[in-house]
Parts: structure tokens; sequence; C-alpha cells
């Protein structure tokens, strides 16, 4: 059976996105995103909503030639991933190793879960709002970085409640603060 992990890098008042929909005040120093990678080397199946798909799929074609080696090691653990993206609007995949569904399927995660051998990873603050809702989400991985950015996309709902258990935390150069809760 596989945890399902919801993993994000946000603002510290808790946004994934800002007012006007841009993040780049989340990219990750080099040792960030090297951590980030040991943390995603276990993922065997990355569960995403439409637009987090259509971000994270730069990853797919990106030219790692001329790359930091974090990028190398990042767009080939990503690569090697399946996933499965939910949307009621996209065509079709134009990733490898990619299905589309057309609805969150509550039961259907569980049963992914379940028969998982490998974690699964959920990408995208709207999916992960739904699988929080329906219980199904083992771990919560957040990166604080240290700008306050007024709105956006909230990393988490505001309607639901989940007790957590802190089970690792680490502080990065520049202020980013890791920390991992479980479940309880």
């Amino acid at each position: 059976m596989g945890k399902l992990i919801y993993s994000g890098i946000t603002s510290l008042d808790g946004y994934t996105v800002d007012a006007s929909g841009s993040f780049d005040w989340a990219a990750p120093a080099e040792e960030v995103h090297g951590f980030v990678n040991d943390l995603e080397r276990p993922i065997g199946t990355y569960l995403y909503g439409r637009r987090m798909y259509e971000v994270m799929g730069w990853w797919e074609t990106v030219e790692t030639d001329d790359e930091p080696d974090v990028i190398r090691d990042f767009a080939d653990i990503w690569r090697a991933a399946d996933k499965v993206v939910y949307s009621s609007t996209l065509a079709g995949p134009v990733t490898e190793r990619t299905r589309v569904e057309r609805a969150f399927d509550a039961d259907a995660v569980k049963r992914m879960k379940d028969a998982a051998t490998s974690d699964l990873g959920i990408g995208g603050p709207h999916l992960a709002a739904a699988a929080i809702r329906a219980g199904l989400v083992d771990e919560y991985q957040q990166f604080l970085t240290p700008i306050i950015v007024g709105g956006g996309t909230r990393y988490l709902p505001d309607d639901v409640r989940v007790d957590l258990e802190l089970v690792d935390e680490r502080r990065f150069a520049r202020g980013v603060v890791f920390v991992r809760y479980r479940a309880r």
C-alpha cells in the first residue's frame, strides 16, 4: 500500500501562487531542489489537476544538457513516474506515462493507494483539497518560503480539519523551512 503525499512550496501566509497567479518567488535554490528530488524519488504516480499538470509538463520536454545536476535529476524522476490528470477539459495527455480522468473519484484513488507498491504524490491545491476532504492524504510536506504574498491560491482548504503529527523539519539557507506532517 502506498501513501498519498501532498507536497508544495508556499509563501509564509500559505499560498501556492500569488493573486496575479505568479509563483516566481517559489523557485527553489539548488540545496532545496536537491532535497525535493530525494523526497520525490519514491513517488511512483503523480495525481494532478489540469493546471498543475500543465505546469509540470515542462519537465517532459526540457533539454537538460546545459542544466544543473538537480534539474537533470528531477526531470528523470518526473519522467519515470506515472501521471493521472483529473480534468474535464483536457483533450488528452501530452506527456508519456499519463492518463486523463474526467472527474476525481475518491474510491478509485483509495483503490490506487491500496494497490500501489510505491507512494503517490498529489499536486495542485484544488485537487489536493478534494483528497483532503475525502480523508485520503496521508502526509503533508510543505516548504515555507520567506515571503508574504497577501492572497492567491491557498495551499490548504479552509473547510476541513485534519489532526497532524510533526515527523520532520529542516531549515535551509535563505530562510526556507521544510515541515512534514503525518495525518493521525
